[in-house]
């Protein structure tokens, strides 16, 4: 099966590098900057349990080099890169070629089944932690390495098992899924909560938690992003419900997502993707969001001075 990952930062790269170690035909498409990294330091993973790893001598192609399609596309890109990634696939894309996406939210679901077809693509979920280095090295922060997939319209295929198969190597935690759809919006519900949580509090989730009021934050966030996901016809299950709430409510947790380090850091983030989408069908459903309204309109107001105003 020839497989082309479309980027090669933290989650793709990381992932890549894993089938590509276990003898899988797999090539990255990047940018012209990425490959010239790539090239001359190979693509490096470290972090605990990583030592003995050697570097990778990836098999790179540009946009411009695509020229025939691939049997399975694994799209890992910021939804800011999504449009990009979408006209850069258009060649390695067949009549029978999967598309995978690894991108948080679901508007990228519509945009892919838009311009390709319903058939050609793939729900997923990516549970990683990993980081890029300024050297353009990977870290893995730790070992969960996890990626959940099926098909939209549900129930599991012939296809989603063939693709677990390749997909299960060392490292990888491969999942063919009955309910992709739910997976994602379970992540989705979690996701928004936390960022919503922390830049509405300007804070980790123990600065929140060590104020009077911050514990009920977390729990108001993820009703809210629940009954979206629930009217929608994906209720998150009450596993899950519960390890959100136990996480938002940790005393003395450092943990921040990195949307809240993008905001931090003024740079641009994915909150039209994520929370700009998710309000929009809060208010299609008629499901009242008024904490989530507001950390989308504060976002957004962020997303304007990083952009220069425009």
């Amino acid at each position: 099966m020839k497989i082309l990952v479309v980027g090669a930062g933290a989650t793709g790269g990381y992932f890549g590098a894993l089938l590509a170690r276990a003898d899988r035909d797999v090539t990255f498409l990047v940018r012209p900057g990425r490959a010239s990294v790539l090239r001359s330091r190979g693509l490096r993973i470290t972090g605990k349990g990583t030592e003995d790893w050697e570097p990778l001598t990836p098999q790179l192609a540009l946009a411009e080099e695509l020229s025939e399609p691939y049997d399975l596309i694994l799209l890992a890109v910021k939804a800011t890169a999504l449009g990009a990634a979408v006209e850069a696939i258009r060649p390695a894309v067949g009549p029978s070629t999967t598309i995978m996406p690894f991108l948080n939210g679901l508007a990228h679901v519509d945009r892919l089944t838009a311009e390709f077809g319903a058939d050609a693509v793939l729900g997923g979920v990516v549970k990683v932690v990993t980081t890029l280095t300024p050297e353009g090295d990977i870290v893995r922060l730790a070992p969960l390495s996890q990626l959940t997939f099926g098909e939209q319209a549900g129930g599991l295929s012939k296809r989603v098992e063939e693709i677990r198969e390749v997909l299960d190597v060392p490292g990888i935690d491969a999942v063919a899924s009955a309910d992709a759809l739910g997976a994602m919006w379970s992540k989705w519900a979690f996701i928004v909560t936390m960022g919503a949580l922390t830049c509405l509090g300007r804070g980790t989730v123990g600065d929140l938690n060590a104020v009077p009021g911050g514990s009920s934050l977390g729990p108001a966030l993820i009703a809210e992003a629940a009954a979206v996901a629930a009217a929608a016809g994906h209720p998150v299950p009450s596993d899950e419900l519960a390890f959100t709430r136990t996480v938002v409510t940790t005393q003395g947790s450092s943990l921040v997502p990195s949307l809240y380090r993008d905001v931090v850091d003024g740079r641009p983030t994915e909150a039209e993707h994520l929370f700009g989408d998710l309000t929009a069908r809060a208010r299609a459903l008629d499901v009242a969001t008024p904490l989530l309204d507001l950390a989308t309109l504060q976002l957004r107001v962020h997303e304007h001075r990083a952009s220069g105003g425009q």
